[in-house]
């Protein structure tokens, strides 16, 4: 089978989305499928990216829009290219492809939680995302949660949904040395002890609560919050202030998005990751934390409470208090500490990227 990729998105900065497609393909390629592979990008600096895997074609296909890409360029590159079935990691397929097409749902925050997107972004997905569902070959959605959402606001029969866990790459499973870590620590900075958020900035990663749980008990603790990730150049204006408005900017360090190299030592070296977000359909982070041995403090409803219930300390989002309480209780309680280090090691367990390309092959090869 000829499968092409769309991968637009490639190259986008930091975000779950980026690091599951890359991870996916790094899988996919070691498997022994006998399947050939286009990837098809936006930008052709990208060329070259895969050389010398076999059975992978490059092919650029510059575009002025998002949509005259997806839209127009795809569908009349595939066809010339021979492909037989279309795969997007993401969450588009041309509407007149001419094969099959199965695209990724990694969450439908504009229906589930609408006031946390632009008014244009929410118009625009809820007029294409359901016409996507609607051509698609089958849909895999990256949660059990993320399915439900799909079967529901999509209205999308559930033989054409599969739930396909993403997974935690080797690197957090490794311990560092000592010297390691510490060349880590000199390199960005870090604090001896400190607690970690990890991932984008905007409304659903309930970041402004979380400062305000943290300014609860970080500063009395002297343990600085160490923020590994970026913002959402749209929605994340109010939240970047929010340490500032409660007087505790001194108290949060910035160093930006961190490469998993180096990340794995900020999960091995932080008090406990911080994700109580409003919506996750997965949380990758929280996943790598505990396969890293990192303590977890995130949110008790859809995509995190499916993956960490049981192996993080669970919290209500919508509460500051019981954000705050959360991470006392991981800082103070040992015994507490301890039971998280293990429980979430063996549930990191469950999900790798092997697993994740031997099944997401499987929707792929059914669907054709």
């Amino acid at each position: 089978m000829r499968i092409g990729i769309m991968l637009r998105h490639y190259d986008q900065h930091g975000g779950g989305v980026r690091v599951y497609t890359q991870r996916l393909l790094h899988a996919m390629l070691q498997l022994d499928t006998g399947h050939e592979f286009v990837f098809l990008y936006r930008n052709p600096g990208l060329l070259g990216t895969y050389a010398g895997n076999r059975g992978v074609q490059e092919v650029a296909l510059p575009a002025r829009s998002v949509l005259t890409w997806d839209q127009v360029a795809v569908p009349s590159a595939i066809r010339r290219l021979g492909v037989n079935l279309l795969f997007n990691p993401k969450y588009s397929i041309p509407l007149l492809a001419g094969c099959p097409a199965v695209w990724v749902c990694h969450g439908l925050d504009w229906y589930v939680i609408p006031w946390a997107s632009r008014r244009i972004d929410r118009l625009s997905h809820r007029f294409l995302v359901p016409r996507y569902a609607a051509k698609a070959a089958a849909i895999i959605a990256v949660s059990e949660v993320t399915r439900e959402h799909v079967m529901h606001y999509l209205k999308v029969e559930p033989s054409r949904v599969a739930t396909v866990y993403s997974g935690v790459d080797d690197v957090f499973r490794r311990p560092l040395t000592d010297s390691h870590l510490q060349e880590i620590r000199r390199k960005y900075s870090l604090p001896e002890r400190f607690l970690l958020y990890a991932g984008a900035i905007y409304p659903p990663k309930n970041f402004t609560r979380l400062v305000r749980a943290y300014a609860e008990v970080g500063p009395r603790q002297g343990i600085p919050l160490v923020v590994a990730g970026g913002e959402n150049r749209f929605l994340s204006e109010r939240e970047l202030k929010e340490p500032e408005e409660l007087g505790i900017a001194e108290w949060v360090r910035w160093p930006g998005w961190i490469e998993q190299e180096d990340l794995v030592g900020f999960y091995s070296m932080a008090e406990a990751l911080l994700l109580p977000s409003i919506f996750e359909s997965c949380g990758l982070p929280v996943l790598e934390a505990m396969a890293a041995g990192c303590p977890v403090v995130t949110a008790d409803r859809y995509g995190t409470k499916e993956l960490a219930e049981g192996a993080a300390v669970m919290v209500n989002p919508e509460s500051v208090e019981s954000i705050a309480d959360g991470i006392r209780r991981v800082l103070h309680d040992d015994v507490l500490r301890a039971e998280m280090v293990t429980s979430g090691r063996l549930r990191s367990r469950d999900f790798t990227w092997e697993r994740c390309a031997r099944r997401t092959l499987a929707v792929l090869e059914s669907s054709l």
